[in-house]
């Protein structure tokens, strides 16, 4: 059973420039896709940006030359680096990790608890 814990979150001015790590149970380089997901009071749960096991990255509009993922090898992490924070950013954020397991595709999917971020104007 694949476990993934978020840390990082918390209150931060508008501005600023926060760090999310996601620590799992297993190495993060076996894992076919991470991501990112957040979910704001009322809200959908929307991407906010995922990489490939090839390192291929994606990122939502609203995201995109602010927010950067990476995968930290030595610590075994997935991190996600925020820039210019904004109050609309605010939301609880999910690491989530998927993984191929057969040959006819079947992935297992992995979520963790969340961290809330709150970004005060």
């Amino acid at each position: 059973q694949v476990q993934l814990v978020e840390s990082g979150g918390g209150l931060v001015q508008a501005g600023g420039s926060p760090r999310l790590s996601c620590a799992a149970s297993r190495n993060i380089f076996s894992f076919d896709l991470m991501g990112w997901y957040r979910q704001a009071p009322g809200k959908q749960r929307e991407l906010v940006a995922t990489v490939t096991s090839g390192g291929d990255t994606n990122y939502a509009v609203a995201v995109t030359g602010r927010f950067t993922v990476s995968r930290d090898m030595p610590k075994n992490t997935f991190d996600l680096q925020m820039d210019k924070l904004k109050p609309e950013d605010t939301a609880v954020y999910y690491c989530h990790a998927q993984k191929v397991v057969n040959v006819e595709g079947a992935r297992v999917s992995t979520w963790g608890q969340g961290t809330q971020v709150t970004v005060s104007s």
